[in-house]
């Protein structure tokens, strides 16, 4: 094979490596892309006047259910209440590739890409692929009135 033959033969394989690459960091960053941020049932209305921002208030204490959460898709957290009077927020975004939470129930936050649970009083992670907690989040309780700091 000659030196040109040797270098195109190269260039062609190193743009097959890139191709196939670029396709698989494609289908991961779909898979994991985030949820409509429905949360279903128990999604939670942002407060008039609020940006999301620190301080704003996320929620009424009465919107978060016992044993369960509201995910809050623009804000990237999660409120939970896994018992009665006591709230715990975390990131909403899955440590194992990125996707954001889909829901709480029966103080379980579940990660819909891959399955994977955390506890919603501590955020740990309860079944994999994921292997490390959910950030805290820190939030106030004022009265009746969830912010997040």
């Amino acid at each position: 094979m000659s030196a040109a033959q040797e270098r195109r033969t190269l260039l062609e394989r190193r743009t097959v490596v890139l191709a196939v690459g670029a396709a698989g960091a494609a289908a991961a960053l779909t898979a994991c892309g985030g949820s409509d941020g429905s949360g279903g049932a128990e999604s939670v209305e942002q407060q008039p006047g609020s940006d999301g921002a620190g301080g704003a208030v996320l929620a009424k204490t009465a919107d978060i259910p016992e044993g369960g959460g509201v995910v809050f898709a623009a804000q990237k957290v999660v409120v939970t209440q896994p018992t009665a009077g006591q709230f715990k927020a975390f990131s909403a975004t899955c440590t194992h590739q990125g996707c954001a939470v889909k829901d709480v129930v029966d103080n379980v936050i579940t990660c819909p890409c891959h399955n994977s649970t955390f506890d919603a009083a501590t955020g740990s992670p309860t079944a994999g692929p994921a292997t490390q907690p959910l950030p805290a989040r820190e939030i106030s309780v004022a009265g009746d009135s969830i912010t997040l700091a």
